[in-house]
């Protein structure tokens, strides 16, 4: 599995999600499961079916939300700028065309409307590691070759 960075406020939003889904959700799912059992019959009841389906299904959602909790590196600002990172932002010139900033995060957080690209998005996987003045090469979805050039890391 890939390492998982998240910003301290996508973690604070994790958590409360979970204990949502541990607390209100499970509780509800075990009221329908009661009501349900009270028709009679559980090999025909579709209440009852439905009910199970969803507890499995937010069991699940559990089980995903405490692993990411667990594995996630919380991001923080690095003292090291001389090399792009997650957590810093980056001025890049295309090859041919304007000046853009992005901020490396991880998966959790990435939001290109934004400007917050992936850690492991191709362009986010060509910038890590680089240093001002390197270039990061991509193809894009078309197959064409977009070079950018770091012009600042902050």
């Amino acid at each position: 599995m890939s390492d998982i960075y998240i910003t301290k406020e996508k973690e604070a939003e994790l958590q409360e999600q979970l204990h949502e889904l541990k607390t209100v959700q499970r509780i509800e799912i075990a009221e329908r499961l009661k009501k349900a059992k009270e028709f009679g019959d559980l090999s025909e009841n579709f209440e009852y079916s439905q009910a199970k389906e969803d507890q499995e299904q937010l069991e699940r959602d559990i089980a995903r939300l405490e692993a990411t909790l667990k594995d996630a590196h919380i991001i923080t600002k690095s003292r090291n700028k001389d090399v792009v990172s997650v957590g810093l932002s980056v001025i890049l010139k295309k090859e041919g065309g304007d000046k853009i900033e992005f901020t490396i995060v991880g998966s959790q957080d990435a939001d290109p409307s934004e400007n917050k690209i992936s850690n492991i998005s191709p362009l986010g996987k060509a910038l890590i590691g680089k240093k001002v003045g390197e270039k990061a090469t991509i193809l894009t979805p078309k197959k064409k070759e977009v070079t950018y050039t770091i012009l600042k890391i902050s």
